[in-house]
């Protein structure tokens, strides 16, 4: 049923997804503004892989045919072939909304298209196409690869079909988790992880603990993979603060309004491994530094 799928953005989390559908044996058509872009997506995952290689994870063999079921496209027209179009750009509304339109025109009307976004409206997105019900989100965590659990987020007009046909896709094909969320800013993962980040930011604001300590305390006494700073470091600081905002703006809530601290990082150009510092320093292999 499945094999030809899209994926619009090519950005950390783009790469992310189509990794982990290339390494299932599908087609990916991955699609992003420029060559140069795609060039650049291209080469960073190929350093990934290579750091795979070197720790016997996958061999030579496996990363050839990885990258060669990942087809590098400039237009969304090579899309009309997919049955599952992925949209993962950057957190804004209004560019979200352009690229489902376009993906509206461009594909059959059985044809999925789900978004990757975090914080919001999957009813507000559906609502740019003329076929809302085959609407969906599918919110994987990064890394794609070694998070089992992806958030299915239906609009208001998602139909049973398109979610009974996004599910076993997830499961049955990605072997990942599917978890139904109800339509909500932040639904679960992103709600809960950006407010114990900002509270981890208050805690060092107010002189509570340093940061090593903080994460040390959460790392070791509740078995996270990572604490919260570095956490907030790897998904980059920029797009914690814009879901923290998003979700104050939606909810009102006091609760949600971002740290200070977060902004002026954010100021600072300091998101985390994107840019190799955050609250901790990153060598360009996104290793931790002492």
């Amino acid at each position: 049923m499945f094999r030809k799928i899209g994926v619009v953005g090519a950005g950390t989390m783009g790469q992310s997804i189509a990794e982990l559908l290339s390494s299932k044996g599908l087609d990916v058509y991955l699609v992003e503004k420029t060559p140069e872009l795609l060039d650049q997506a291209m080469e960073t995952l190929e350093a990934s892989l290579d750091r795979q290689m070197e720790r016997w994870a996958i061999t030579g063999a496996e990363k050839k045919l990885l990258l060669n079921r990942i087809h590098k496209n400039v237009t969304m027209a090579a899309l009309a072939e997919c049955e599952l179009v992925i949209e993962t750009i950057s957190e804004d509304l209004d560019s979200k909304i352009e690229v489902f339109a376009e993906l509206d025109r461009l594909l059959p009307s059985d044809t999925i298209i789900a978004s990757n976004t975090s914080t919001l409206s999957l009813t507000e997105l559906a609502g740019a196409t003329k076929h809302p019900e085959r609407v969906i989100g599918v919110h994987f965590v990064y890394p794609a690869m070694k998070v089992d659990v992806v958030e299915l987020i239906r609009g208001l007009q998602t139909s049973d079909d398109t979610f009974v046909k996004t599910k076993l896709f997830i499961e049955d094909i990605l072997y990942k988790k599917g978890v139904m969320v109800y339509e909500s800013p932040g639904f679960v993962t992103t709600r809960l992880i950006c407010l114990l980040i900002n509270e981890a930011l208050h805690l060092m604001e107010e002189g509570v603990a340093n940061p090593e300590d903080i994460d040390s305390a959460m790392r070791d006494g509740y078995q996270f993979g990572y604490g919260p700073l570095e956490m907030a470091d790897r998904f980059g600081l920029d797009s914690v603060l814009a879901a923290l905002d998003r979700m104050f703006r939606e909810f009102g809530e006091l609760k949600y309004r971002p740290s200070f601290l977060l902004k002026k990082k954010v100021r600072a150009g300091h998101l985390g491994v994107k840019t190799n510092i955050g609250f901790f320093k990153y060598n360009k292999d996104g290793e931790r530094e002492s």
